[in-house]
Parts: structure tokens; sequence; C-alpha cells
């Protein structure tokens, strides 16, 4: 259910959108900051010393090299910000990798 779309792009970045639900595997981005808007429902963002609750119309950004976790108990909308050549798992190999070249734009 963490597919992202690529809406747009801005910047040398995706602007990118994705229905969430259930748990998002611990991982990390050595190079790349992530910025997390909600459009619809709730997310939390774990982070190794604590959790960050975001509703509708919230926002996280994770910066580069800091450990986190997306989860949501309910779907949810919403909209990333990444650098073209963020891969989505970062450091980590799981069934909802998706390289950035095989991203799908909408």
């Amino acid at each position: 259910m963490y597919v992202p779309k690529i809406v747009g792009e801005l910047n040398g970045q995706y602007v990118k959108v994705a229905k969430v639900k259930g748990d998002y595997p611990w991982h990390h981005h050595a190079d790349e900051d992530e910025l997390f808007l909600v459009l619809k429902g709730s997310i939390t963002i774990r982070f190794r010393d604590g959790d960050v609750e975001l509703g509708e119309g919230e926002m996280c950004i994770v910066p580069s090299g800091v450990e986190h976790s997306p989860t949501a108990d309910e779907e949810a909308h919403i909209l990333l910000f990444e650098p073209v050549t963020t891969r989505n798992t970062g450091n980590v190999d799981h069934a909802y990798t998706i390289e950035a070249e095989d991203l799908e734009q909408i």
C-alpha cells in the first residue's frame, strides 16, 4: 500500500503522492532529507527516540541519515518531496522497494 506516484518535479525534487496503511520498514536516506505532508487521515513517523504524530495538513521533515519508520493505522494520503535519486526504502531492501527510475508518473 506504500506505492508512491510522481505528480511533478521541482528543482531536482520529485513531488510524490501515496496512499499508505500499515507499517513501513525502518530505514534511512544517507544523503537526502524527506518531507512528509499529510493530505488525508493521519500517520505516525516513528524515530528511535520518539514518535511524531501527523494529522491532515501537518508535515514532518526527516533529516538525511535519521532512521525512521512511517506507519498508519487507517488509510492515509500523503505528499512527499524527495530528491529525484531517492530510493523509497533508503538503505533497506524490502518488498516495498521501488528504484527511483521505476516510479510511475501520473
